[in-house]
């Protein structure tokens, strides 16, 4: 007979907890069906020989911890002292405690209670109650397909205490139950202390138009249109300049945009002020009239000699940033988007587990949405920036934001075949408020991922 160590059971929960990741698991309220192969040895007494052994099981996770699970087995054998066949069943259930269930690879322990009958042939049957426990894994390659493994210690009596032992690899299919990949990480409220009342969060800066939503990529583009020094008018040899957003907003209908104007610093700050929105408006009047977009899709801001682009010591560098942009708001596939936009960037909706930087395979769909659009544009680059909300210590909240970026980062390398220079990791830890922080929903808004992706355009 075959004997199976208590080493090996330890060896084999080490690797469960040392491989774990936090990806994959198990669903509450949810039904599994396995089919499982493996072999079975007898006791020395029952003068069996080892054979294999096929079953099904069919279980029901009451919680994410708990669960129950019904088998039948079935281990075709001879005898060792005879030429004779014999066929052995067993039947039964059995208890599961999930010890990680919201890993992929998910270590439990299973005991329970059940049947076994020995049929011999020109010998009639035996049956006899058996009490059987043991460790199993199973490791999710989707959220409902997972492999499994199991050892069971097999104990009853027949005039004296018999020891048998299970080992098989098998199939499980979960279905059903809850789907906890839809509910948003919250992490956890501190506990209530008397203390001082709290400082206030200062007030939220304006959000940057560049600034993606879960919904909504924007679709950035820089139209190389010059005015007349103290002019806002748009000379007609610039038309097709405002073409390249009102031709796209007409081919995509539930598109708005931010029409951004900005100047040189000649001038008073009030001044520059004043003469970048009348640019930006006669943008916007020359896509209302020009290409019938409607003042509803369209909004107008001036933000004077802020953010230069170049140096204002030159004519050049002045005539660069008297300039416009155009952030259009798209809730489109980014495989829809022919030719590339100068500027992209996408909000990806991945979340994490409290504490953790791991990409769950729940969100590599999120991921893959970058990856194939830089491979179908290979003159791009993107910087992924890492956000969190205000729980925790600031340095430790850089490093987490800056650490979910590089897993990003990683993924699009191993997985896509990004070249590793077209790609930057930064975080920004709590830094970059897009909400309050006061609310587990702002908390939620601000543990983000943006990729921006840049496109180099050959004109």
């Amino acid at each position: 007979m075959k004997i199976i160590t208590t080493s090996s059971i330890v060896h084999l929960l080490l690797f469960a907890i040392i491989s774990t990741a936090t990806a994959g698991g198990i669903r509450p309220d949810s039904f599994t069906l396995s089919g499982i192969v493996g072999g079975y040895s007898f006791d020395g007494k029952q003068h069996l020989e080892t054979g294999p052994v096929i079953g099904i099981r069919g279980g029901y996770n009451f919680t994410k911890y708990f669960g129950v699970e019904a088998l039948f087995d079935f281990v075709p054998t001879e005898s060792t002292q005879a030429s004779q066949d014999v066929q052995v069943y067993r039947y039964g259930g059995d208890l599961l405690l999930h010890l990680l269930p919201d890993s992929r690879l998910v270590p439990y322990l299973a005991a329970g209670y059940g049947g076994i009958t020995v049929d011999r042939e020109n010998q009639g049957t035996l049956t006899k109650g058996i009490f059987d426990y043991g460790p199993g894994l199973k490791y999710f390659l989707t959220d409902d397909l997972a492999l499994r493994a199991d050892l069971r210690h097999l104990v009853f009596r027949d005039n004296e205490t018999l020891s048998n032992y299970e080992y098989t690899v098998g199939v499980t299919y979960q279905f059903g139950g809850k789907q906890t990949a839809t509910q948003p990480v919250t992490e956890p409220e501190p506990e209530p202390v008397v203390t001082p009342a709290p400082i206030p969060e200062p007030a939220l800066e304006p959000v940057p138009a560049a600034e993606p939503t879960p919904e909504k990529m924007k679709y950035c583009v820089s139209l190389d249109i010059e005015f007349d020094i103290n002019k806002a008018d748009i000379r007609p040899q610039y038309n097709d300049e405002v073409a390249k957003v009102g031709d796209f907003m007409k081919k995509y209908p539930t598109t708005t945009a931010v029409i951004e104007g900005y100047t040189d610093e000649v001038g008073s700050d009030e001044y520059n002020l004043q003469l970048s929105q009348r640019r930006a408006e006669s943008v916007v009047k020359s896509l209302v009239d020009n290409f019938g977009i409607d003042p509803s899709r369209l909004s107008a801001k001036g933000y004077g000699k802020a953010s230069p682009i170049a140096d204002n010591a030159t004519d050049a560098g002045k005539q660069k940033n008297r300039h416009i942009n155009a952030i259009i708001d798209c809730a489109l596939d980014v495989k829809e988007l022919a030719p590339p936009p100068e500027r992209l960037c996408i909000s990806l909706k991945v979340e994490y587990a409290t504490d953790s930087a791991e990409i769950q395979p729940r969100y590599y769909g999120e991921v893959n949405k970058v990856g194939d659009y830089m491979k179908k544009y290979p003159t791009t680059t993107a910087v992924i920036e890492g956000h969190t909300d205000n729980i925790g210590g600031a340095e430790h909240n850089m490093k987490l934001s800056l650490q979910r970026a590089e897993n990003v980062v990683n993924y699009l390398v191993e997985n896509f075949g990004i070249e590793r220079s077209r790609l930057f990791a930064k975080g920004y830890g709590a830094t970059r408020r897009i909400a309050y922080n006061n609310t587990p929903e702002g908390r939620q808004k601000n543990r983000r991922i943006n990729a921006v992706i840049d496109c180099v355009i050959k004109k």
